[in-house]
């Protein structure tokens, strides 16, 4: 994926032959995800050498994912990798952090936990006021000029943000990258905004979290049971019950591709769509799940008919 910027400048992102990438913001997360529970962190070590083994080695994390000790825990697993890994971070615009030095300072505390000298992809967490869009991208350009990030993204940007960041880093003669929205059959709106197709017509790559929902579209979870914890109150089991006809299709799609699961399926409908699907994982055999998802395709037919199922489910949801 190489072309021009609106400076003129050439792009070639590190993210550009990605297909599928892992997030992880279940490592060290107690609240959420129930870390200690039922997956510790030998579980992670080993989703980690998995992942590596099936060659794919984009790692997405934050400084707020488990208050830290995701960076922690990816930094010790990179730290004795047997090939190099593509790490991006987040930073959090929190309200009192209103200069570009607290971008800065929270850049090389993330480093510090990453153990490494440089991500290659630093991300805006959200859009979040009082400091402006364009304050924010003037520092993710200076920290790329200090050498402490290859790349600059956003998150959660809406479409009219994700242009303006766009913009803003092209008079700095700089490119972004990425922009990471929620994006699945169950929410498309970064479809239907427009903002995936922005994406492509301007070689920014949309990754996309939560891709399976949750772990909803992997079928395991039923109105007789239900996902624990906080998912449990959003995915209620009205809500599964509504949504069984999705992943029925899915099964059926599925079968008709070598017994692909629904998992599978769903992430390759995710890539069909240009889009960069980051699954989080917690143990190795969500790797080999999430990674059966490439190395196919879905066909024109079945992409139109998850379409349409996804949509009529969301209009009964």
């Amino acid at each position: 994926m190489t072309s021009t910027d609106l400076s003129g400048s050439p792009v070639q992102s590190i993210l550009s032959t990605v297909q599928l990438g892992f997030g992880t913001w279940s490592w060290g997360d107690r609240l959420f995800w129930g870390f200690g529970t039922d997956y510790s962190d030998s579980d992670l070590k080993a989703a980690f050498e998995t992942a590596l083994s099936f060659n794919l080695t984009f790692f997405d994390t934050a400084e707020t994912y488990g208050q830290g000790k995701s960076e922690s825990f990816l930094g010790e697993f990179v730290s004795t990798a047997s090939q190099p890994v593509i790490v991006a971070t987040k930073f959090a615009p929190l309200p009192w952090r209103i200069t570009k030095k607290s971008l800065i300072h929270a850049l090389k505390q993330s480093l510090t936990r990453l153990g490494l000298p440089q991500v290659d992809l630093y991300q805006i967490h959200m859009p979040l006021p009082p400091v402006s869009i364009r304050v924010w991208m003037e520092a993710l350009c200076e920290s790329v000029d200090m050498g402490l990030t290859r790349e600059i993204g956003v998150s959660n940007f809406d479409l009219l943000q994700t242009r303006l960041a766009y913009e803003t880093l092209a008079r700095w003669g700089k490119h972004l990258a990425s922009n990471q929205v929620e994006f699945n059959l169950l929410n498309r709106n970064a479809e239907t905004s427009g903002i995936l197709n922005y994406c492509k017509e301007n070689q920014i790559r949309m990754i996309a979290y939560s891709p399976l929902a949750q772990g909803v579209l992997s079928g395991k979870y039923t109105p007789e049971h239900l996902p624990l914890g906080v998912r449990g109150r959003r995915y209620t089991a009205q809500y599964l019950a509504n949504i069984q006809p999705l992943i029925n299709l899915l099964k059926k799609i599925g079968a008709n591709h070598n017994g692909k699961s629904p998992s599978q399926v769903s992430l390759n409908w995710v890539i069909s769509k240009g889009a960069l699907p980051i699954p989080g994982i917690k143990n190795s055999a969500q790797v080999e799940q999430n990674a059966g998802a490439l190395g196919w395709s879905l066909t024109e037919d079945e992409i139109i008919a998850l379409d349409e199922m996804s949509q009529h489910v969301s209009n009964h949801g």
